[in-house]
């Protein structure tokens, strides 16, 4: 079972709730004030603070996130909480970045502007009716919070759902299937298929119901959705979760739905491979299950640690990158990999495009315009690995670069007694790229974005847990090749440093899937300009 919270742990954290409780409450005033109101009804417009996800259901540990959601009257604007609420908290005690406290965990927040002139500190968030007369998106807001309350009064025993909940978010950490963004179920979408398994045994204890959960979860027939309430129409002209009626909701492989309105999927982000490979994991926990049960395995089996890095032979390294550490949170923020994915399933003879659940970020610091280059591309040295801040202070042109590289596992059909099969990835890895840089804040002159191909046995030592790593062996090599033709957008001079090559001369070990123009001066840690151009042939997958 997961750790639960220590009690100074939660403490600290409902210390720092409360502080941050009353800086709401002062933001409203300060705003009050501003438009116009007296002190005295500016102070009774109050602001609220209201919890969600796993610091709300009762499962979060010691360094979880805490998501928060503050409730703010209508003279509130979402810009006056993005400028003045923003810098409030850059100066909150204790604070080291924006929502990042010295305790050792983030405060996440959202802002929903209520049509209320005051926000009453025991204002229950489940009133359909509060969502009357706001826009949209204070709408999406408001549901995680009214999500999370909902789940723990559907539940028949709140206690054996925590319990039985942690247990669950931990064995999907540990397979790494984890990940709204990237095409598996998140949080919430693990909480309501715990809470589903809970309602079916009410008088069942946590065991029973982990157990049941493996059991029930291979055997679902998708895409019949998973329910805790049916769903309910609503005081509000908004669609509401409805397959016969919605295309786009018929489209959903794995559709958990949301019991408050509007009923929404949590779940559509799933495609064909993330659906395949979570549908795998149920029945490797139901196998498991069954042999605990009759005590020819243990508990602990369940939760041995995913084989991601060790499972394919070969894999793309997607890596973005940028000169400045704020800069990076937001650039590498656009990257949706679940869009590679759904692009690569198209590519014959692609059996598989496995998209890891996180991004692996690293800051690098570089002396020369060819270090930023070669780092950009994933090639970092042993010298530019050992060198550290300190070691680039004073020098001209010096600056870091900071990367986020996430992975896709390639699984490539092999018949027997054929040719090696071919792999063209060109139009998938050139249409990613396209759509990553349609983001409005995008500036080529600062942002890198690269994709390449990379063997397993060239796979960087961070991806790698202590010792994890296991010597490597000999094997029959895969062959990969690039072919790559320069457009007028990009430099035919590449620059010398390894790894960094045309395709004539592209390393065996591994390639790179894209061509760079030639860079300007960088005196500050600039990323040059890069535009991927490639037509990868992968030969015996």
């Amino acid at each position: 079972m997961a750790q639960k919270p220590s009690s100074s742990s939660a403490y600290n954290k409902e210390l720092v709730l409360g502080r941050v409780s009353a800086l709401v409450k002062k933001f409203v005033k300060q705003v009050g004030m501003k438009r116009g109101l007296s002190e005295a009804a500016a102070s009774a417009a109050g602001g609220k603070i209201s919890t969600f996800g796993s610091y709300r259901l009762g499962v979060h540990g010691p360094g979880s996130d805490i998501d928060a959601l503050c409730v703010v009257p209508k003279h509130v604007s979402r810009e006056d909480f993005f400028e003045e609420f923003e810098s409030m908290l850059r100066e909150f005690e204790g604070a080291t970045e924006v929502a990042q406290a010295s305790m050792g965990f983030l405060l996440i927040f959202l802002m929903a502007r209520l049509a209320l002139s005051t926000i009453p500190e025991d204002l229950s968030l489940q009133d359909d009716n509060l969502l009357r007369n706001i826009d949209e998106r204070c709408v999406r807001s408001l549901g995680g919070s009214r999500v999370a309350n909902a789940i723990l009064e559907l539940v028949p025993n709140v206690e054996v759902f925590r319990d039985s909940l942690r247990c669950i978010k931990l064995w999907a950490q540990r397979r790494a299937i984890y990940s709204n963004v990237n095409g598996f179920f998140g949080g919430v979408a693990w909480a309501m298929l715990v809470a589903r398994i809970c309602q079916l045994y009410p008088n069942a204890i946590a065991g029973a119901i982990v157990s049941r959960f493996f059991i029930i979860m291979y055997q679902w027939s998708w895409p019949q959705p998973v329910l805790l309430k049916q769903i309910e129409e609503g005081p509000l002209q908004v669609k509401v979760w409805n397959p016969k009626l919605y295309p786009a909701d018929r489209s959903h492989r794995m559709p958990i739905i949301t019991p408050t309105y509007p009923a929404m999927c949590a779940t559509h982000n799933v495609t064909a491979t993330t659906q395949k490979i979570t549908t795998e994991e149920f029945k490797r926990g139901s196998d498991i299950v069954d042999k605990v049960i009759v005590g020819s395995a243990s508990w602990s089996e369940l939760f041995t640690k995913h084989d991601f890095f060790h499972k394919y032979r070969c894999y793309l390294q997607i890596i973005a990158s940028t000169g400045n550490a704020d800069l990076q949170i937001k650039w590498s923020g656009t990257v949706d990999i679940r869009q590679l994915v759904m692009l690569l399933e198209d590519v014959h003879p692609l059996l598989r495009a496995h998209p890891f659940v996180k991004g692996f970020e690293q800051v690098s610091y570089c002396v020369s315009d060819e270090e930023v280059r070669a780092v950009a591309q994933g090639d970092i040295s042993e010298t530019i690995a050992k060198r550290k801040k300190e070691d680039i202070e004073g020098k001209e042109g010096a600056g870091p670069v900071y990367t986020t590289t996430f992975y896709v596992g390639l699984e490539v059909e092999k018949k027997p007694d054929t040719a090696p099969p071919k792999l063209d990835i060109t139009y998938p890895t050139t249409e990613f790229t396209r759509l990553v840089k349609m983001w409005e804040k995008f500036d080529e002159s600062t942002m890198g974005i690269v994709v390449r191909n990379i063997k397993r046995s060239s796979l960087p030592d961070n991806v790698f847990d202590p010792g994890e790593r296991q010597p490597k062996q000999a094997q029959k090599p895969t062959k990969i090749y690039l072919k790559g033709s320069n457009k007028s957008n990009t430099s035919p001079e590449m620059p010398s440093s390894k790894g960094i090559r045309t395709s004539n001369s592209a390393s065996k070990e591994q390639q790179p899937a894209t061509s760079i123009p030639n860079a300007t001066s960088n005196t500050n840690g600039s990323i040059p300009p890069l535009s991927i151009t490639p037509v990868v042939e992968t030969a015996g997958a």
